[in-house]
């Protein structure tokens, strides 16, 4: 018994090393959360957010109404922020006691091998776009806070396997970048008192082609009455009008 309880205290250890923590970047080196996340929103930040297009409105609804959402749409959708938007307003009512977000480490067509310093440093750049929507409705004090106490967990998809992940909201962002069986093994990470939420577009995925596991998951689940799939398209891009007119010749 004393023998498990070792190596059940070792893994735990390996596993905290893996994730992303503010306290493991240098003082000289970039940060994730630096001065220009603080600049953005140092107060508390009430303003709720309202969906700007029929399918985002339908994909906060599900989120609110099933434990598992999948959202599929093209980029500038909302997909990732809404996700993040709905997570952070779960915590601060108390419904979960932590957020859990997580990207495939899989770079677009890039290497991560030759950025500078160990494993956290060479991801934090990649798992930005999360430090952002969280940065942008919590402000960067207090998401550096929630990351040092462990409230909000940022990792990449490999480091869940093993876990179950009960009393949390759940991200996954970027779900194209996944195979079939990673996906599988997320979604199986699913506990009690916690919702899931899947983003993705499978036409954007960095697999080699019949690789990414999304469009199948998307489609065996959403027969099931107890999840949700959400499909947005160019008509709810929020960014540039441009950004809709070229998805739609490229």
């Amino acid at each position: 018994m004393a023998k498990k309880t070792r190596k059940s205290r070792s893994n735990t250890a390996s596993y905290k090393e893996n994730i992303v923590h503010p306290s493991s970047f240098k003082k000289d080196s970039w940060h994730p959360l630096d001065t220009e996340i603080d600049g953005r929103r140092d107060k508390k930040y009430v303003k709720n957010i309202k969906p700007r297009s029929e399918g985002q409105e339908k994909l906060l609804q599900s989120i609110k109404d099933y434990s598992l959402t999948i959202a599929i749409g093209p980029a500038g959708t909302g997909k990732t922020y809404l996700a993040v938007a709905s997570a952070v307003e779960a915590l601060e009512k108390g419904d979960i006691e932590r957020i859990i977000l997580s990207r495939p480490a899989m770079e677009a067509g890039e290497s991560l091998g030759y950025l500078p310093g160990d494993l956290q440093e060479k991801m934090a750049p990649y798992l930005r776009p999360l430090y952002d929507s969280l940065g942008d409705r919590m402000g960067g004090k207090r998401v550096r806070q929630l990351l040092e106490d462990g409230t909000i967990e940022i990792a990449p998809i490999g480091f869940m396997r093993g876990r179950t992940l009960n009393n949390s909201f759940i991200v996954i962002d970027e779900a194209q970048n996944c195979t079939y069986g990673q996906l599988k093994m997320i979604l199986s990470r699913l506990g009690w008192h916690s919702t899931m939420v899947v983003t993705g577009d499978p036409d954007q995925s960095d697999l080699l082609d019949g690789m990414s596991g999304l469009p199948d998951i998307s489609r065996r689940l959403d027969k099931l009455k107890n999840v949700a799939v959400c499909r947005l398209d160019q008509g709810d891009i929020v960014r540039h009008p441009l950004v809709a007119e070229m998805l739609e010749v490229l």
